[in-house]
């Protein structure tokens, strides 16, 4: 059978695993946002699917409401003031991305794949055409992820995301998803309002 067939089944099944298991986390994470600062728990946002299809996905939120919409952090002025107390932990963390868990099981993502980019980030889009990553479910995680995340430049991140759409298998995928809880605990490639300050040789160093 296809793998990407399985990868399916998998997604479906450890996805709503992870739902019953994590059900305690949500709840005290809801309490914690709607203590923290006025505005809805979740956040939804236009992003980019399989064949380029939009659809919402969904974070907890961790800004305030009144920040500009559909403004990547990075292209914020001074994107701190924006942030909430409880956003900066969870976006620390990288718990607000749990949410999408409900996109997995929807069949809008993939728990390994690109990350889907906004709707309006045209140039990201038109760079992983040529790598055909738009033809393949995004992920709440994926390859360039652990390979610098935040710090990588456009050009760079849509290869690293053809290099998974080429080398996309069972192994390699449980080999992002160990390097992401990796990447997690040590906090690596996180930048609130910066973007490709990677070099090219560090950026290349895991081919």
């Amino acid at each position: 059978m296809e793998y990407r067939k399985v990868k399916r089944v998998l997604d479906i099944l450890l996805s709503v695993l992870g739902l019953i298991v994590l059900s305690p986390v949500f709840l005290l994470l809801i309490i914690a946002i709607k203590l923290d600062s006025k505005g809805p728990i979740l956040f939804r946002q236009k992003r980019v699917g399989l064949h380029k299809k939009h659809f919402y996905i969904l974070k907890f939120r961790t800004m305030r409401i009144d920040t500009p919409k559909d403004t990547p952090t990075h292209l914020l002025v001074n994107p701190d003031q924006w942030i909430t107390r409880v956003g900066k932990f969870l976006r620390k963390t990288s718990l607000d991305e749990l949410p999408q868990i409900l996109n997995i099981i929807k069949g809008d993502m993939s728990i390994i794949g690109p990350r889907p980019a906004l709707w309006n980030q045209y140039d990201l889009i038109a760079e992983r055409d040529k790598y055909n990553a738009n033809n393949v479910y995004p992920g709440l995680t994926g390859w360039a992820q652990i390979n610098g995340r935040d710090e990588l430049p456009i050009e760079k991140k849509a290869f690293l995301d053809g290099e998974y759409v080429q080398k996309m298998s069972f192994l390699f995928d449980v080999k992002c998803f160990v390097g992401t809880v990796i990447s997690v605990v040590k906090n690596d490639g996180v930048v609130e309002g910066g973007t490709g300050n990677l070099t090219q040789k560090e950026v290349y160093k895991h081919d």
